[in-house]
């Protein structure tokens, strides 16, 4: 990698305090105390000279951000955290969406190619995967066991039986 390719790389440490101060129009104390509570710690030269990166620029910048609104350090900390976390879960989200409409265009792919060996039409499903796809989260979770509980509990019998008046038992 070229010295010049290093500048692309967002967490290639390439900006002195002096330089990450006067890019983020904050004091160097400022940089030091973060770096001092653990909220960002820079990269060290070999001189032990600290230096940030582009990541980290964007780091101290949004927790400045936070620290303007009134928050308190842990506070723009934690806000940032969980800013972070909810973009990875988003991430992820899209990530599923687009698998299952990938699964989706799959299956829709096996039908065709199943309506054309068979002759049937592609549009055609069967009951149960009609019932399958009508059921609730929680239906599925269940199963197949709560509609064989169902059955347990009411006999074949017991819909034909009718109340005669009489006392068997």
């Amino acid at each position: 990698m070229s010295e010049l390719n290093k500048l692309d790389d967002p967490d290639y440490p390439a900006f002195t305090i002096g330089q990450a101060a006067e890019l983020l129009s904050v004091q160097q104390a400022f940089l030091r105390s973060l770096d001092t509570a653990d909220v960002v710690s820079p990269h060290r030269s070999p001189g032990g000279h600290r230096r940030y990166s582009r990541r980290q620029l964007e780091l101290v910048s949004r927790l400045r951000e936070q620290l303007d609104n009134g928050h308190t350090l842990s506070a723009a900390s934690h806000i940032l955290d969980l800013e972070n976390e909810l973009a990875a879960a988003r991430a992820d989200l899209k990530q599923t969406q687009e698998r299952l409409r990938a699964a989706e265009e799959e299956i829709a792919q096996l039908r065709a190619q199943l309506a054309d060996a068979t002759g049937a039409p592609a549009e055609q499903t069967t009951q149960a995967e009609q019932a399958e796809q009508t059921k609730t989260p929680g239906e599925h979770a269940r199963g197949e066991a709560a509609a064989g509980d169902h059955a347990s509990q009411h006999g074949p019998d017991d819909a034909n039986k009718e109340d005669d008046g009489s006392d068997d038992a």
